[in-house]
């Protein structure tokens, strides 16, 4: 809900525009929700003036809206079941948007990627397992990835191939509450961002128990 004064139709476009980028790039385990769903109620009481084109104000409102909804869904996917921490697939340097978007969301809804982080494992392999099956057209000998915490970030990838890394130093990064693993393609401008979550032993055990 929001109290800024906008006319619906501008109102509509500014919440697709920006669940595309938010909770259209959220996802748990793969899966998706008959009842999952958005919406927006605007009041107009904040007194400005309407907002009834795609001016500076709008593009204002939109970002405030971004920085909502981007928040709530780093909160839902931190908050998957018998989670422990927090994954980002940020993808950098794409050909174009979309691009960048198929690649995160292929590496965040890997279940084997998944359970490395939660194993601490710095299993890079993984992570481009996931982007070939991902069908997005990109050049593996291109591709650098890193793995980053509150603690730091350390490259184990480079153009493609392995690199020599700590990996006492890689396990610390990786136990932290919030992970980013960063994929950079070197194909382009564009970036997207996805999150998830890691695959523990208490989201089979939640959904073993599970009853209808």
């Amino acid at each position: 809900t929001t109290d800024v004064a906008i006319e619906p139709e501008l109102l509509e476009v500014a919440l697709k525009q920006v669940v595309d980028e938010t909770f259209n790039m959220v996802s748990v385990d793969g899966d998706t929700s008959t009842n999952d769903m958005v919406s927006i109620l605007a009041s107009g009481s904040a007194g400005n003036g309407c907002i009834d084109c795609q001016s500076g104000d709008f593009e204002e409102f939109i970002n405030a809206l971004y920085e909502v909804l981007m928040n709530l869904s780093r909160k839902i996917a931190g908050d998957g079941e018998g989670a422990t921490k927090l994954l980002e697939c940020l993808v950098t340097g794409a050909e174009s948007k979309e691009q960048a978007r198929i690649v995160a969301k292929s590496v965040i809804n890997s279940s084997l990627l998944k359970a490395a982080m939660f194993g601490a494992d710095a299993n890079w392999g993984r992570v481009l397992c996931a982007m070939g099956y991902s069908k997005a057209p990109f050049r593996p000998e291109y591709v650098d990835v890193k793995f980053c915490s509150d603690l730091g970030e350390i490259l184990v990838c480079r153009h493609g191939a392995g690199v020599d890394f700590d990996e006492d130093r890689a396990k610390s990064i990786l136990s932290r509450d919030n992970v980013v693993i960063d994929v950079c393609l070197r194909e382009g401008e564009h970036e997207a961002s996805c999150w998830g979550c890691d695959l523990t032993y208490d989201y089979v055990k939640i959904n073993g128990d599970y009853r209808t």
